[in-house]
């Protein structure tokens, strides 16, 4: 299996701005945030804690960096983030369905 990051922080980012709408009166402003505001709205509303928000923007910070730097201290920077970020994924998961079946 490949992963693919870049996928991932897509994924959740439409995950959490679905899990949001239960917290807002307006579905359409949280179509609108940029992906850094889900993740500080998500924090807002006790979806994900703060420690948990600036490991989300860190990890999007090194995605973005990708399209700047290919060299090997960004390599070995990516591949010291992985394991917290695998694990905040599965964490992740089992936090929306817990936010979806709550509002089920």
């Amino acid at each position: 299996m490949t992963l693919n990051v870049d996928h991932l922080l897509r994924t959740a980012g439409k995950l959490l701005r679905k899990a949001l709408k239960a917290y807002t009166g307006s579905p359409r402003e949280v179509d609108r945030l940029v992906f850094n505001d889900v993740l500080r709205h998500a924090g807002k509303h006790g979806v994900l804690d703060a420690a948990w928000v600036e490991r989300w923007l860190a990890y999007r910070a090194n995605r973005n960096n990708t399209a700047h730097d290919y060299g090997a201290g960004f390599a070995n920077e990516t591949l010291a983030l992985l394991p917290q970020y695998l694990r905040d994924v599965r964490q992740l998961a089992q936090t929306l369905q817990a936010v979806f079946d709550a509002s089920a």
